[in-house]
């Protein structure tokens, strides 16, 4: 052995001045770590930023938050020495669905508009169906347009005249046997498919749940329906309830299924290929 090798190498510094290599530790949420400087003890919960840089926040057993700098071999992990940096942000999972459950087309162009339509009979139907089939329709190029009652289906059905490749689909509220809208929409040829839900309204084709309630309040007969909701609610005017309840669809997971299922039979019916 050469006396070089004897006392090892003199260009590295004496072992107890050599500078450690401090693991670096990813902080992540609920981590227990503690502050070298103050021996302050507790979980991760969070970051901050300031002008001095940034910041963790750890909570102990008490439930005190206390914030530390991100500093070098600042905490301890098991009595040793740690970094602990800020995770790396993750970007968010690209959705593959569209809200109503389809398979998300990337890059979608809208097709020009089909001679087919769907028509609903007031601007809250139609809302309800774009903030759900929005993506689909734009795939399929079908158009969605309000009837602003149903009283005026004959008249614009007359205008209209549908035909093998000018098909009509009708979404109709409070389809039920002996109903009046039962009546208005029976007979109307092999062009027109009509189909709807049970419900009064189509605020109540939106599943409680999904606003907050346990179940829709029942309004007698005679009483107009969204105010009589929104007063036994406490929702304010008809306006807001309608807020609250546009706000709460994100997808079909929202609806109940009549009307889930009445509109995926009206855009197979207006896209169908004769």
């Amino acid at each position: 052995m050469s006396g070089r090798d004897s006392y090892g190498d003199i260009f590295s510094g004496h072992s107890r001045t050599r500078k450690r290599d401090i693991p670096r530790v990813v902080a992540e949420r609920d981590l227990v770590a503690e502050d070298a400087a103050t021996g302050f003890c507790g979980a991760v919960v969070g970051f901050d930023r300031s002008y001095d840089g940034e910041f963790v926040k750890l909570e102990d057993r008490q439930g005190r938050v206390r914030l530390f700098a991100l500093r070098e071999a600042a905490f301890l992990i098991d009595g040793q020495p740690v970094t602990l940096v800020k995770p790396t942000a993750v970007a968010p999972k690209q959705e593959t669905r569209s809200a109503s459950g389809s398979t998300r087309v990337e890059g979608l162009k809208a097709r020009v508009a089909r001679a087919s339509r769907i028509w609903v009979e007031g601007v809250h139907d139609a809302a309800l169906v774009e903030r759900v089939w929005g993506h689909d329709l734009r795939v399929e190029g079908v158009v969605v347009e309000q009837l602003e009652g149903l009283d005026h289906l004959g008249a614009k059905l007359a205008e209209f005249q549908p035909g093998p490749t000018r098909r009509v689909g009708v979404l109709v509220d409070h389809l039920v046997t002996g109903s009046k809208e039962t009546g208005l929409t029976q007979g109307l040829g092999a062009h027109v498919l009509v189909t709807g839900h049970p419900y009064i309204d189509v605020w109540q084709a939106v599943r409680p749940k999904a606003v907050g309630i346990a179940a829709w309040p029942e309004v007698p007969r005679g009483e107009d329906w969204k105010t009589g909701i929104c007063q036994r609610l406490r929702w304010g005017t008809p306006q807001d309830g309608w807020r609250r309840v546009y706000n709460a669809v994100n997808s079909y997971k929202d609806l109940e299924t009549p009307l889930i299922g009445a509109v995926e039979r009206l855009i197979d019916f207006v896209t169908e290929q004769e």
